[in-house]
């Protein structure tokens, strides 16, 4: 098990993964089937899922939208978090990869909280009721549409929500300046433009892959 922070010292990432209260046995199970794809790097570490699992159970939100699903680690865990009446829209173009998501999800008893939309995720935010409020948020998908799924998650966000963005550190490539690649771009356009948004606040969190946590200004 690694915690997946892979600008830190690896001995450092070690102790951060091992005092790190460890994946049950269905999340293990996901994990490790997880791991065997080409794509696994795309898997968020389970240091990140606890922090995410654990700041559920605080906000005790009623909605939470995930965008970028993959095989449903961060859904599963965040589902678990969230009281019965409570629901979480996962938004993902993968039938393949969410299948096994649906899977585990069943088996872990959460399947009923979690309605899964697969589409592109601009077009099922913007078919929401515009009285919808959301209380949670977590971005993981196309690098590009960052600042798109910023934008319309903003105006729904409840005044105590909190929007999770992922990979805002990218490996440590953000500040490598010779890396003009087309996703270190996004990101750093991204990271500076909700910086400057008047509108909110953001912490950017050394955990994972870096994650921006995310609120309305007070």
């Amino acid at each position: 098990m690694t915690s997946n922070i892979a600008f830190l010292d690896p001995a450092v990432a070690g102790y951060l993964a091992s005092h790190t209260t460890p994946p049950d046995d269905v999340e293990q199970r996901l994990i490790d089937e997880t791991q065997r794809l080409s794509a696994a790097g795309m898997q968020i570490g389970y240091p990140q899922a606890r922090f995410m699992a654990m700041l559920a159970a605080l906000l005790r939100p009623r909605l939470v939208v995930e965008i970028g699903t993959f095989t449903g680690y961060s859904s599963l865990v965040v589902a678990r978090a969230l009281s019965d009446d409570a629901r979480l829209i996962a938004c993902d173009v993968s039938q393949e990869w969410t299948a096994t998501a649906e899977r585990y999800w069943a088996e872990a008893g959460v399947a009923d909280r979690i309605d899964l939309r697969i589409g592109p995720a601009a077009e099922t935010l913007a078919g929401f009721d515009p009285e919808t409020t959301v209380d949670m948020a977590f971005i993981d998908a196309d690098k590009s549409g960052y600042i798109n799924y910023f934008e319309q998650l903003v105006p729904m966000l409840a005044p105590r929500g909190v929007i999770l963005v992922d990979n805002v550190l990218w490996d440590g490539q953000v500040v490598d300046r010779d890396d003009q690649t087309r996703d270190t771009v996004a990101l750093r356009e991204f990271n500076d433009h909700v910086l400057a948004d008047d509108r909110v606040e953001v912490a950017l969190l050394p955990i994972g892959d870096g994650v921006s946590m995310i609120t309305l200004a007070r």
